[in-house]
């Protein structure tokens, strides 16, 4: 039988959750990069099925319709050349995961259970070999609950909705401060509310502020945390 090798670190599982717009998606994937992990989107899943039941015309209040859905669906998602791509069926659905459609249809899909159950099975599956840095709302709480890292990033809604606000400028789409200010407020208190799966900040995870800091300086204190967690495990 192989013996573990001491000097070899083991390959964690981070979990980082919060509200939209705190910097998950930026800061996870700089954080799989520096550590050489794999970096998943569980947000951009939700997405692409939310793409799929538009397109299928399934209403977002049949939860069982949306439940047998995603359990029929052969889904892949990876990153790409610094592109969280996934793929339902063959199909690529990535273009289409940030759009302001997506993003009214994903506040409700999130809040169809048997869907999320779907994707929950199929994120496990994904981060239990470990050396995964994987982001969403419910990761600490439901996903992986007892990943090695817990991180609940967050930031002030005024700042969360500009960093939104500027992204979806960046890329076209012409929507006001006041509306995506109004839209992030009415996701937030969904991701509050739902019975299932809630935003919720766990126990044991680490709170960081982003509003007034700098991607690197979130990902330096994450990589700390992961540091200190490696040097507990090896003593």
């Amino acid at each position: 039988m192989p013996t573990k090798d001491p000097a070899r670190p083991k390959k964690l599982r981070i979990a980082i959750d919060g509200p939209a717009g705190a910097g998950k998606s930026t800061v996870a994937r700089k954080v799989a990069d520096i550590l050489g992990y794999t970096y998943l989107d569980t947000g951009a899943m939700y997405r692409a099925l939310a793409v799929l039941a538009l397109d299928r015309k399934i209403s977002f209040d049949d939860h069982e319709a949306l439940g047998e859905m995603a359990a029929s669906v052969n889904m892949d998602a990876r990153e790409d050349d610094g592109v969280f791509r996934v793929w339902i069926d063959g199909q690529e659905f990535t273009h289409r995961l940030r759009t302001p459609e997506t993003d009214r249809a994903v506040k409700l899909i999130s809040m169809a259970q048997p869907a999320r159950r779907v994707l929950v099975e199929i994120q496990r599956e994904l981060a239990r070999r470990g050396g995964v840095v994987m982001e969403g709302r419910d990761i600490t709480s439901v996903v992986i609950p007892d990943a090695e890292v817990k991180v609940f990033l967050t930031a002030d809604v005024n700042e969360r909705a500009r960093r939104r606000w500027v992204d979806l400028k960046n890329r076209g789409i012409d929507m006001s401060f006041e509306e995506v200010l109004a839209e992030m407020q009415a996701r937030d208190a969904k991701d509050l509310e739902r019975e299932w799966g809630k935003l919720v900040k766990v126990e044991d995870a680490v709170l960081i502020d982003s509003t007034d800091m700098s991607i690197d300086e979130v990902c330096r204190i994450i990589v700390g945390l992961c540091e200190a967690r490696q040097r507990c495990s090896t003593v």
